[in-house]
């Protein structure tokens, strides 16, 4: 089972790499959904950062009291 599905994987991975990069619909469609995944996980990390250096900010200001 787990062999069979690992060759379909493989396998459809192949067919995948083959369609993209022989169609420019299908490789300008790849490259714009990569922007938009980079972009979002870019909000993310920002979100991420400044809810952690408020939250150092709020522990200092806590200590010097």
């Amino acid at each position: 089972m787990e062999k069979t599905f690992c060759i379909g994987l493989a396998l459809g991975m192949i067919g995948g790499a083959l369609i993209v990069a022989n169609s420019y619909k299908a490789r300008s469609l790849v490259k714009k959904s990569q922007a938009e995944v980079m972009e979002k996980v870019n909000e993310m990390m920002d979100e991420k950062l400044a809810q952690k250096g408020g939250d150092e900010e709020s522990k200092k200001s806590s200590k010097s009291k």
